[in-house]
């Protein structure tokens, strides 16, 4: 990719108070990029996602934007009260609420926005039902619907698969990869590097405890010194019933 960043951290210390949790953090996103930031929990991956969002301020070094870019926002999802008393298409509608002003109402151009979030995500005929009655995986599609309803260009997604089961997993990173696929540049946090390793251009290696930040292309961070790096020993990506799954690195020596 040769194009202008939308926004990038330079020489980036990320954290809370006065004390980072990491420094030196150098990344990017351009547009079209596909960036998933991979480490333990508590390692430091949504710290440095806000401070790349802007919404939570550096301790050190700069952060870029050359100029407005509009983002769509996925919180965890169990930092969202499941018994919200809403529907599916009310939920999604709150991702226009920022762009209407405070005397404005909703208009056609809105609920069309909203309409087209809901299709894009598969979950259309779903509008009608109440957030609270929904499996973890429609949930997720709900809140991925909210914050396609503001029209981004960057997607952030926050842990989005966490706690689903396997085909709850695959169908919420197919979305993703759709909506990449559909021209979004996305940036998701994940504790599963298997869950992202076949859908992401770019990747972020992130652990605080070991002071690691690490980023370059999904291939070249793939290669065995990179996730050493990550895993603290020597592990391998292997395909295991058509899905890529970090295992440990055969040893040589035969039995």
């Amino acid at each position: 990719m040769t194009t202008t960043p939308l926004i990038s951290l330079r020489d980036a210390a990320v954290g809370y108070g006065r004390r980072p949790l990491l420094r030196a953090v150098n990344v990017q996103v351009r547009p079209g990029d596909f960036l998933a930031l991979v480490g333990p929990n508590g390692g430091g991956k949504t710290t440095v996602l806000r401070s790349l969002l802007g919404a939570l301020p550096l301790l050190g070094g700069a952060r870029e934007q050359p100029r407005p870019v509009r983002v769509g926002y996925v919180p965890q999802r169990d930092h969202v009260d499941a018994v919200w008393p809403f529907t599916v298409g009310e939920v999604a509608a709150m991702g226009r609420t920022p762009g209407l002003g405070p005397l404005r109402r909703p208009g056609p151009a809105d609920r069309a926005a909203v309409e087209r979030a809901l299709d894009r995500v598969g979950i259309a005929e779903l509008r009608g039902r109440p957030y609270a009655e929904l499996s973890g995986g429609q949930r997720q599609r709900t809140l991925i619907a909210r914050a396609l309803a503001a029209e981004p260009e960057l997607l952030a997604v926050d842990e989005p698969t966490n706690g689903m089961d396997p085909a709850a997993e695959l169908s919420t990173m197919e979305v993703l990869r759709a909506l990449h696929g559909g021209g979004l540049a996305v940036v998701m946090v994940s504790h599963r590097l298997d869950a992202v390793v076949a859908h992401a251009v770019t990747l972020g290696f992130v652990d605080r405890e070991r002071a690691l930040f690490r980023v370059g292309p999904a291939a070249e961070m793939l290669r065995p010194g990179a996730l050493a790096e990550l895993y603290g020993r020597e592990v391998e990506v292997r395909e295991e019933a058509g899905r890529r799954v970090v295992l440990p690195a055969a040893r040589g020596g035969g039995p």
